[in-house]
């Protein structure tokens, strides 16, 4: 079969399509036909070696993180999915990739597709919905009247994340340019900033929960916004001592992220505020109630742009320039 390679580390350069063998499945895992495949800002990241010391991978490794497909064989200890079924899924961070004709699934990482999606759709959703209901529902523990702010409102992530916090009762406060303003509004956001306008530290206030989902000094002025007792999750670090021991690391890398932490975790204790780095993990049963507010509409799909499976390249690298309106996504079939 065909699949997006990475054989060497050196960045959307050094992958390339490669006629590989078609998986084998475990007892535990579904065959998937992969129909379209999401991509994430973190599948252009991987190549450059960016993760290196958080991600093992076995070169040459398939690339992509989440898919929409049909299932077309099951392992002997499935019993959730049968040959014929649509199915969605995040793969990250398992030893497989997406950006493939097939794909092996492990039955706990995915959920039928809701079927009020067509597969471009449902390939958008897996990494971005996990992230934002993991970072709002389970860290911050998001409730009814509080207030989170989730800056870059019209990307990927933040598309989404505005829509599962307004489902959750919450009020949202994003930033986002001059020409997205009208489409984070209709996503459900509360407070708009202009950052081409204004500084959104100096507009917002009394927030009890921050997304970090913005590199550079995004994370310390939000800090500048937030209550007492408010919970501050990144999603682009820095990592902290929490999370290497989460994954099992060595007392080494243990220290080397707690000193990477030190400061944002020390100016978020100078406003009572908990800092924490989340990794998103791929769960079918989160996806699965994910699906059921797509299926019931109160969640949309936001894409900008569908790529051929042979463009696949130039989707990795349009998504990299920072300028997509939601989602980027890799069509297959």
């Amino acid at each position: 079969m065909k699949a997006l390679v990475l054989k060497r580390y050196g960045g959307i350069d050094s992958l390339a399509f490669a006629d590989v063998p078609r998986p084998s499945i475990k007892p535990d895992e579904i065959l998937v036909h992969v129909h379209a495949a999401g991509l994430n800002p973190i599948d252009y990241m991987i190549p450059k070696g960016s993760f290196k010391p958080i991600l093992k991978f076995d070169l040459p490794a398939t690339m992509g993180s989440d898919l929409a497909g049909v299932v077309v064989e099951v392992g002997s200890r499935v019993n959730r999915f049968k040959v014929g079924d649509a199915v969605f899924a995040s793969v990250f961070d398992l030893g497989t990739g997406s950006l493939a004709e097939y794909a092996a699934v492990p039955e706990r990482a995915a959920a039928h597709k809701p079927a009020n999606l067509d597969f471009v759709q449902a390939a958008s959703i897996p990494m971005v919905g996990l992230t934002s209901w993991q970072a709002l529902n389970e860290r911050a523990q998001l409730k009814p009247g509080q207030k989170v702010f989730i800056p870059a409102g019209s990307g990927g992530i933040g598309s989404f994340a505005i829509q599962l916090a307004k489902q959750l009762g919450a009020k949202v406060g994003t930033t986002t340019s001059t020409a997205n303003v009208d489409l984070v509004r209709s996503l459900g956001a509360d407070e708009v900033v202009d950052y081409k306008k204004q500084e959104f530290e100096n507009t917002l206030s009394g927030y009890d929960a921050v997304l970090g989902t913005v590199r550079g000094d995004g994370l310390e002025n939000a800090l500048k916004i937030v209550k007492p007792g408010s919970s501050v999750v990144s999603l682009v670090g820095p990592p902290d001592a929490a999370f290497a021991s989460a994954r099992g690391m060595n007392f080494l890398m243990k220290f080397v992220f707690g000193l990477l932490s030190r400061k944002i975790i020390r100016l978020a204790q100078k406003r009572s505020a908990r800092y924490s780095f989340l990794f998103v993990r791929p769960d079918g049963r989160q996806l699965g109630k994910i699906g059921e507010m797509l299926e019931s509409s109160h969640i949309r799909p936001v894409i900008d742009k569908v790529f051929p499976f042979t463009s696949a390249k130039e989707g990795l690298a349009y998504l990299e320039q920072g300028r997509a309106k939601g989602k980027v996504v890799v069509q297959m079939v």
